[in-house]
């Protein structure tokens, strides 16, 4: 196993009863404490909106605790993905039927063609592919593993919205609907890779599906992010 993974070996700790030192993010000298037990271990939001766009089988991908995917196999067929073989440790220990250690920005080498009906990334977990030309290429590859009438559900945070400038580890771009987020976490002395999310606005998304079967269908604003389904053309 993989031992320099400060985030997941935190929150693996953290669900085992055996965390006795923060995880922190750090952005220059800016730190927070991640909010472990609030972010990855509450209830899902049972009856949420995007719960009505996704249908089985569901790819969960960046799945995190689990917390979504336990909700999800209780109806249909559900697949979590997590980069951190702590992650995925974590969630079989919790339940979840069928976690494995799978990037999503690798999806063509891990599964087959329609094999999905519907995917879902909430964490803003797709501002890590970094550039735009990534995301579009994740996108590509999304759809080659979904059926030709699959739904996608995604976040990110929005530079489009005022708010978003005072978000831990923002950086601004002068180019119009884009922006960045830059900071690592340290757990136990244990520091992490330095992490660059790609923040884009709905518009940049948009841009982003031209050349792929993707489409905007519907979008909700938080306050300082936004959620989108994506429907295949």
């Amino acid at each position: 196993m993989t031992t320099h993974d400060p985030f997941g070996r935190a929150v693996r700790d953290h669900y085992r009863g055996e965390r006795t030192a923060p995880l922190l993010d750090r952005d220059g000298e800016e730190t927070r404490e991640h909010a472990i037990e609030e972010w990855y271990f509450g209830d899902h939001d049972e009856g949420a909106w995007r719960d009505a766009w996704l249908e089985g089988p569901l790819l969960d991908m960046g799945a995190g605790a689990g917390r979504d995917s336990l909700y999800y196999q209780e109806r249909f067929e559900t697949v979590a993905i997590e980069v951190s073989e702590f992650l995925v440790d974590v969630m079989r220990e919790r339940g979840v039927e069928d976690a494995r250690l799978a990037d999503m920005f690798s999806l063509r080498e891990r599964f087959d063609r329609d094999r999905f009906r519907s995917a879902h990334a909430i964490g803003t977990q797709v501002g890590l592919a970094g550039s735009m030309g990534t995301l579009r290429e994740f996108l590509t590859d999304l759809a080659f593993v979904t059926t030709p009438d699959a739904t996608a559900v995604l976040d990110n945070y929005a530079p489009e919205l005022a708010a978003t400038a005072d978000t831990f580890g923002y950086r601004e771009d002068a180019a119009p609907g884009l922006a960045y987020r830059v900071y690592h976490c340290e757990y136990e002395g244990d520091v992490g890779r330095t992490l660059l999310f790609r923040l884009f606005s709905v518009d940049r998304l948009r841009e982003a599906t031209v050349g792929t079967p993707w489409t905007v269908a519907e979008t909700r604003y938080g306050d300082v992010q936004w959620r989108t389904v994506l429907e295949k053309r």
